[in-house]
């Protein structure tokens, strides 16, 4: 059974959610602010988060940026705001889904399918037999392990920007406009993609670029979109 981590300072959105995840079938826990989720995520096998931004003690974003320290688990922000500026923030520091408040639950449990769907094919749980393995200069991903490594060392990646990675290096030179990788990757209709897919872009760049600003791997495409380049001898 996949276990949910629902974090919110407001019980009764905390007893909502609860509610709607069990009736599909999710075991949940809970947490009231960031630290406990922290502490919660670490000590527990959780498949997703669902997290408020403004919390006590430790707001959301720290929480999700010390999370992010030793888990790729998905996880979904929700908060009060919906300025794009605040999304790509949250999206920025490891975010892999964002959803404002007042929400529909429908909604929301259709995005905590897809991402455990996504994750349980991607993350450390899959037990997919392809082992396919793909080279591109001295970048390599295993898609069996679900590793990628830069020149030797390996770089630890969300979900999200494996996915993006696994499409451009199985793709060399194609160029992927924001909303075909938004539709590849998140598997539903693109609705004003742009930022969301360039803030991933911009993520995995710093992870696996030795100078983001010079990359050598991906490539942006300037009004069309997004590509890996093809470097010599591979």
């Amino acid at each position: 059974m996949n276990r949910i981590l629902i974090c919110d300072d407001e019980k009764e959105i905390v007893d909502a959610i609860e509610i709607y995840l069990r009736q599909e079938g999710y075991e949940t826990l809970r947490a009231a602010n960031g630290m406990e989720a922290v502490e919660a995520a670490a000590g527990n096998d959780i498949q997703l988060i669902i997290m408020d931004v403004m919390m006590p003690k430790l707001d959301g974003i720290r929480a999700m940026q010390k999370i992010r320290e030793f888990s790729a688990v998905p996880i979904i922000m929700l908060s009060a705001k919906s300025e794009d500026v605040d999304k790509i923030a949250g999206l920025t520091y490891g975010a892999d889904d964002y959803v404002t408040k007042p929400f529909n639950p429908m909604e929301l449990i259709a995005r905590v399918r897809s991402q455990i769907r996504r994750y349980t094919m991607l993350g450390s749980r899959s037990a997919q037999e392809d082992r396919t393995t793909l080279k591109n200069g001295g970048l390599e991903l295993d898609d069996a392990k679900k590793q990628v490594f830069v020149d030797g060392e390996e770089i630890r990646l969300t979900p999200m920007e494996f996915s993006i990675l696994k499409l451009l290096m199985q793709n060399p030179g194609i160029v992927f406009s924001a909303n075909r990788i938004y539709e590849a990757v998140w598997g539903e209709a693109a609705l004003a993609a742009d930022n969301t897919v360039a803030v991933h872009v911009r993520h995995l760049r710093e992870k696996i670029e030795i100078n983001p600003k010079e990359p050598r791997y991906i490539k942006v495409v300037w009004g069309l979109g997004y590509k890996m380049e093809k470097q010599p001898g591979s």
